[in-house]
């Protein structure tokens, strides 16, 4: 259909790309964010100017080279945004403002209504606003000694002033449409702020009900990195020895390129979390993240533990997920009030399970290894390690702490293929894409 027509492009994206009447308007509203640009600004205010200067096209662009020849006798010294703005060059005032924009976005702060407002003030400092302002008013007072007709000096101090107020026009809308691009830019992920750094086991009951969104969010994002990486690998990858020898037909040129077209398997999930007090905040965000990837994988297998295991997959698919999280958390599949004791978990689940894992099989541990002194029975992790694709250590203390006092992550890391630190939604968000390899 073409880029000629604003218009005509924003129905056919509407047509093609909206599936559902409910997502329409939140369609419109992206288009005009990201849509309506600097340079549709330009051309609006400028237009707007013009009909409040002349009665015609025509006739505003006769003031403008009447203006421009002044200009040129006069031989007076102007800075470029001035120039540009009294000549209507809008290409080198869009840039000027973009530069200009770059700027201030670094020397303003806050957020929203506040946002937009500092930025705009710092907008019109780095463009230069007030140094323009006097130019173009002393140009305008000196029309009259120029020997000008008096009804053209008019109309030409008119024009400079509508000129200078179109400049402040844009600077506003410049400044608002940063800001609304801002306020959907997921600079931070979990669009928290502090709270995204805030340990799991602080949280108060507030933090608590926001961070559950939070979770919903990321599994979403999680969800969609998932589908991507599948739709890309439907047609596997490139396959050099059968472009070459398909296409010797052509002398070699690769008209037709072959892709390597193995099935691939969707990987499985079997994943150990510690539910014992001393982490019962961040198990809660953890089971909960855990039933979202029931759909993710071909299988998902959930174990609790604290020193008995006990399996909570079934409980996942057959309830919600308040329901799922507060069943497997009130002691009804094992006693979480029990002392930790990894090792005894763990030589269970060798016992009772370990052939449910094969080379398809990811297996994450969450728990932060405080062993009580009990024996760790690190051997188990051995030979969780040679029979799974990999094994990730999620441990929601710090590790400045590992391995001091009855930590085992010492003897228990050297059997993972990731540990990782995992104490706050921020950290979390940073270690789901080593779920995807």
């Amino acid at each position: 259909m073409g880029l000629g027509s604003r218009s005509l492009v924003k129905d056919v994206l509407r047509t093609t790309m909206v599936k559902r009447a409910s997502d329409l308007p939140v369609f419109d509203e992206l288009f005009d964010v990201f849509f309506t640009g600097l340079g549709d600004a330009i051309r609006e205010v400028g237009e707007e100017g013009a009909s409040s200067v002349a009665d015609s096209s025509e006739g505003y662009q006769q003031l403008l080279e009447r203006l421009e020849e002044l200009l040129r006798q006069d031989e007076r010294e102007l800075s470029e945004i001035a120039r540009a703005l009294l000549e209507h060059d809008d290409g080198t005032l869009e840039r000027k403002i973009r530069e200009a924009l770059e700027r201030a976005k670094g020397s303003s702060g806050g957020e929203g209504r506040s946002r937009e407002g500092r930025l705009g003030h710092a907008l019109g400092f780095e463009i230069g606003l007030a140094d323009v302002s006097r130019e173009l008013g002393q140009l305008a007072d000196d029309l009259d000694s120029m020997g000008l007709d008096p009804e053209l000096a008019a109309r030409l101090r008119e024009l400079i002033r509508q000129r200078l107020a179109d400049l402040a026009d844009l600077l506003k809308r410049a400044a608002k449409l940063e800001a609304s691009r801002e306020e959907r830019r997921p600079g931070d992920p979990t669009r928290l702020g502090e709270l995204g750094e805030k340990s799991f086991y602080y949280l108060n009951e507030d933090e608590i009900r926001r961070m559950k969104e939070a979770v919903t969010r990321l599994a979403q994002r999680l969800k969609n990195i998932v589908s991507i990486k599948r739709t890309r690998a439907k047609r596997g990858t490139f396959d050099l020895q059968r472009t070459l020898r398909h296409n010797t037909q052509f002398g070699g040129v690769p008209f037709d390129v072959q892709f390597d077209r193995r099935k691939r398997h969707r990987p499985q999930i079997v994943i150990l979390c510690d539910v014992s007090d001393s982490v019962r905040n961040v198990s809660r965000f953890m089971l909960q993240f855990v039933y979202s990837l029931q759909d993710l994988y071909s299988k998902v297998r959930s174990y609790i533990f604290v020193a008995e295991i006990g399996e909570v997959t079934r409980l996942f698919e057959e309830n919600d997920i308040n329901a799922a999280v507060d069943q497997a958390l009130r002691g009804d599949i094992i006693n979480v009030f029990a002392h930790s004791d990894f090792g005894k978990a763990f030589k269970a689940f060798h016992q009772d399970w370990l052939s449910s894992i094969n080379r398809r099989t990811t297996v994450i541990i969450l728990g932060d290894a405080r062993n009580n002194y009990n024996l760790p029975h690190e051997w188990v992790l051995r030979d969780i390690q040679v029979r799974a694709k990999q094994v990730l250590w999620l441990n929601p203390e710090s590790r400045n702490t590992w391995g001091f006092g009855d930590s085992e992550m010492d003897r228990y890391s050297p059997f993972c293929s990731v540990v990782e630190e995992c104490r706050n939604l921020n950290q979390l968000y940073r270690v789901i894409d080593k779920l995807l390899v």
